[in-house]
Parts: C-alpha cells; sequence; structure tokens
C-alpha cells in the first residue's frame, strides 16, 4: 500500500512553535489520512495480538498492567509497519519542534488500552532513558478516534519545569504524588478527545497521563520515540536506564553518540 503523505513534510508555523516552546506538547489535526490509520490499524493490530503474551486477568494486574498492553520495536521484524514508523512526515514534525538538524529513532511500540483497562498514572518517559540530553520527543498516534472515555493522552502543560517527582516510574505513587504536586504548582491538565488523523507530540520531561479506557472496545495507539541525531549516552542512574540501554541502543558506549543498528537516522 502507497500513502504519499507519509513522505510529505508537515510544516509547523510560528504560533505552533511558540505553543511548543512553552508548552512541552502539542496536537495537531488531520497529520494522518483516515485510510493510512485504517491501514497500520489493522497491520499494527495483528503484530500486536501476534507478540502479545499476557495472559493474567484485567482485574488481577497491577496498575502498570491495567493500563495498556506495550509491544515494543515493531520496525524491526515487520517491514509493511516500517513506512509509518520511519515516516518522513513525522520524523520532520518531530525535528521542527525539538528544533534540531535530525532525529533518530529511539524505539516505538503499540500500547493497547483493552476494554475496561485503567488509567495510565502521571508520569514523565524520560525517568527511564539513559540520554544525555532533553531533545527527546514522543509521537502519540492514535489509531481511530479516541473519545475521552477511551482514555486518551492528558498532558500538565509547562510541566517540564517541575523537579519534583522526575525519579518516579509509572505506577500508583506517581499518579498520586503528581496529581498533588501539579496542582499545587498551578500546571493545568489539558485533556480531550483525539479527531481522527489528529496525534500529539510530547517531550520527555512533561508530565502526562491517560484516563480509564470505559468503553467495549480497544483504544489502540502507535508511539514513536524519536531522539536528536547527536543525542549521547549516559551513565543511567536507576535499574530501568541500564535495561534501556541493553534494549533500545545496545553496543553504545557512554559519552558517545548513539549510533547503532537499532538507532538509524530517520531525518
Amino acid at each position: 500500500m502507497d500513502f504519499p503523505e507519509l513522505e510529505q513534510v508537515y510544516s509547523l508555523d510560528s504560533t505552533q512553535l511558540d505553543f511548543y516552546r512553552t508548552n512541552q506538547f502539542i496536537k495537531l489535526k488531520a497529520v494522518l489520512e483516515p485510510a493510512t490509520l485504517a491501514f497500520y490499524n489493522e497491520q499494527i493490530s495483528e503484530e500486536v495480538n501476534r507478540r502479545n503474551t499476557t495472559n493474567i486477568p484485567l482485574e488481577e494486574r497491577d496498575t502498570y498492567g491495567k493500563a495498556f498492553l506495550q509491544i515494543m520495536n515493531l520496525w524491526v521484524d515487520n517491514p509493511i509497519l516500517r513506512p509509518l514508523l520511519f515516516s518522513k512526515r513525522l520524523a520532520s514534525l518531530a525535528a521542527q519542534l525539538m528544533e534540531v538538524e535530525g532525529v533518530r529513532m529511539y524505539h516505538d511500540q503499540a500500547l493497547f488500552k483493552e476494554a475496561g483497562g485503567g488509567y495510565t498514572p502521571w508520569h514523565a518517559d524520560q525517568y527511564y532513558w539513559p540520554l544525555d540530553s532533553d531533545k527527546t520527543i514522543t509521537v502519540w498516534i492514535p489509531l481511530q478516534a479516541t473519545p475521552l472515555a477511551m482514555g486518551p493522552l492528558e498532558f500538565s502543560a509547562g510541566s517540564h519545569r517541575l523537579q519534583e517527582g522526575r525519579t518516579l516510574g509509572i505506577s500508583t505513587e506517581s499518579e498520586q504524588l503528581l496529581a498533588k504536586k501539579l496542582r499545587l504548582n498551578d500546571f493545568p491538565q489539558v485533556r480531550g478527545a483525539f479527531d481522527i488523523g489528529e496525534l500529539s507530540f510530547h517531550s520527555g520531561w512533561i508530565f502526562h497521563r491517560a484516563g480509564p479506557n470505559t468503553t467495549d472496545q480497544t483504544r489502540k495507539a502507535m508511539t514513536i520515540i524519536y531522539m536528536d541525531k547527536n543525542i549521547k549516552l549516559k551513565a543511567p542512574t536507576n535499574q530501568n536506564q541500564i535495561a534501556d540501554w541493553q534494549t533500545w541502543c545496545p553496543g553504545a558506549e557512554v559519552g558517545k553518540v548513539i549510533d547503532t543498528p537499532l538507532n538509524p537516522i530517520l531525518f
């Protein structure tokens, strides 16, 4: 299948760039065509079903397990998905928003919130990443229109400035502590539905969450994490960062640019 928009640059205006600089997230409408999303919804769903090994009933899982099914680096084994996951359109948006010359793949992940799935606690992604710069960004691509009842992504605008909570992984504790800290520091919570073709970008240190999926359908989303093409590996500061180093950039060396076969330049 050929989807020309995937290789066409989507240029941002100064208002959009200023919004991202201030808030460290942005939602953009009509980035991808409905037909493109319908095709990749089917293909990604098949890949998630093939690779999913979760067999614990939803009600018996912990908070993290109830939040979503998580299948990573789909691009490695499934060439059908690469036109989307290597898309020049998406990678160029990441470069524009981070204001860098080029971006690499850190990794991709499908995040499927099952019918009846729980909330995704407040957290900042970069806690997990052994990267020496905050020039990181994630695109969140809903594979269907996503009303509030499905649990779309929510953001705490400008919360990248909050230092507290940066040592917390996704957990009940992070939800409780950060909900309080974000409210006390007057970072507004931004929540809303996503139209078909609408997607969002958020930086590594912005705090974000998602509500539960109270519908009878799975909320399907695909994400791609980009990093500045010149970003370097830092010495890990927690066990999650050690695991990420070994999994997403094996062979990279501390203090050097992360240039491995798993981290190709996409733009």
